[in-house]
């Protein structure tokens, strides 16, 4: 890292002067004790370059990503980027309150039932959408929820619709975004239409846990969190119509820089300057996108809710609650000293104070926000405060990456650097419900960063209060 001029201001925040082509500075929000990719930092030093009217934050668990490092973001008033965004627009996590306590339940039964509802993995299908359907969904996210979920036994009576309330306004935006289906790629379209209900693959799970510590007595009741309380956390994304769509954006930033005489900073990190026609399609196509995935997510949700059900033989729907749900990989437009930027959060989330939660449940409290770790480490719930304004209101997403996938678990017939014995004893005590056995390694906890030091660091930059930690019992991926 001797190519740039790095100065730790305090023990949380580093910044990274302009030089070279930077046009602005860099902030990082980490500590020394967690470790910085030199790529990443140089991907960050590219997002600087673009525009001077910026502002770039790197989150704690920032690693390499694709054009610019996951952990990242990017608020400009010129320029929206589908790099700056990603593949998987609208990954995002779920947290879902229970009234259960961890002995209340058998976790191997509960597990078995939701992964026998949800199909985990790369390429799996689920609910069928009709063209139609699809395009409401596309185009109005939560709202079409009334109308897909009776069709397939979904909502059991008028009580339920009365939950969809609920969930609906401890959803980021109440789920729905100004999306406009006609601005996707067919081929998205065609992905989308059987995939409704599906986990996918990757870092995407579904994780049952028990609450074993309250940080915040105060905030966990007004969350409805308690000490050894049963929670599940969801995270998906957009699925591979969120991939095509975005595959097919990143194509065309790169020949609208092309038209404009323009070279981008790395060649991956393309975008569309805001006056232009590219760039509403592409809001558009992105805001669909997550559209279907706020929509997956509280099909997994009901799912979810139908699992519980049946292990324990009644209907047991409003008493699972949606505590929040929050987006990452995506651009929105906000204001900040009276200026409208888009913030690219690229593996980061919202992180809202009281005042920005005027008009939700949340106006007191403060955004919920959820980092979890890996798969075999604690996930945190913690609160939005008004000192994350010095990141545009945003954190990191999880933990991060130490080793790229095939380092974790090798490739072609070579072993990676986490052995199968170090995986069994890092999964101890936590029943794993995996689709590809062959991969899983790829997520072992060992493969990210200490989640306590990257917590730490949010919680002492100022960014967020830590309410709840939790600790995964059953873990389910693809």
């Amino acid at each position: 890292m001797n190519s740039v001029s790095m100065d730790r201001i305090d023990k949380y925040t580093i910044i990274i002067h302009p030089s070279g082509a930077m046009k602005v500075p860099a902030t990082l929000f980490v500590s020394d004790k967690i470790k910085i990719e030199e790529e990443a930092v140089k991907q960050l030093t590219d997002a600087a370059c673009i525009d001077p009217d910026s502002f770039v934050f790197a989150t704690p668990d920032i690693h390499t990503g694709y054009g610019v490092p996951i952990g990242s973001i990017l608020a400009s008033p010129n320029i929206i980027s589908p790099s700056a965004v990603g593949y998987d627009i609208n990954c995002g996590m779920r947290l879902l309150s229970t009234p259960f306590l961890l002995k209340d339940i058998n976790i191997k039964k509960i597990a078995g039932a939701v992964a026998g509802l949800i199909p985990l993995g790369e390429g799996k299908k689920n609910l069928e959408l009709t063209e139609t359907e699809l395009r409401l969904i596309l185009n109005s996210g939560f709202d079409g929820m009334e109308t897909i979920l009776p069709r397939f036994n979904l909502t059991a009576d008028s009580a339920d619709f009365d939950i969809l309330i609920d969930d609906r306004q401890r959803i980021e935006d109440n789920g729905c975004l100004s999306g406009n289906a006609g601005a996707l790629p067919l081929r998205a379209i065609e992905r989308g239409l059987p995939q409704m209900g599906t986990l996918g693959g990757g870092n995407h799970f579904i994780e049952i846990q028990e609450v074993i510590e309250i940080l915040n007595k105060k905030l966990a009741e007004d969350f409805g969190i308690f000490k050894n309380q049963v929670t599940v956390m969801l995270h998906s994304g957009s699925r591979g119509l969120g991939h095509e769509t975005a595959g097919y954006y990143i194509k065309l930033a790169a020949n609208h820089l092309a038209s404009r005489g323009v070279t981008p900073p790395n060649k991956q990190l393309l975008y569309f300057y805001r006056d232009s026609v590219e760039a509403e399609q592409y809001i558009n196509a992105m805001n669909g996108a997550a559209n279907y995935a706020f929509a997956n997510r509280q099909v997994m949700t009901m799912f979810v809710r139908k699992a519980f059900g049946k292990v324990f033989g009644r209907n047991l729907n409003s008493q699972i609650k949606t505590v929040y749900d929050v987006t990452h990989n995506m651009a929105k437009e906000e204001l900040y000293g009276g200026k409208p930027y888009f913030v690219h959060r690229k593996g980061a989330t919202r992180a809202f104070d009281a005042e920005h939660m005027e008009g939700t449940p949340f106006k007191e409290t403060g955004q919920p926000v959820l980092i979890p770790g890996s798969m075999g480490t604690a996930s945190y719930l913690l609160a939005g405060t008004e000192g994350a304004e010095k990141s545009f209101y945003s954190v990191n997403h999880g933990a991060g990456r130490v080793m790229s996938r095939k380092q974790a678990a090798g490739k072609k017939g070579k072993p990676g650097l986490i052995t199968d014995k170090e995986f069994k004893n890092a999964m101890q005590g936590i029943l794993l419900i995996c689709g590809n056995k062959s991969r899983i390694k790829e997520e072992a906890p060992q493969a990210y960063k200490d989640i306590d030091a990257v917590i730490e660091t949010v919680i002492r930059a100022g960014l967020a209060i830590p309410v709840a930690k939790m600790r995964p019992v059953a873990v389910l991926k693809g």
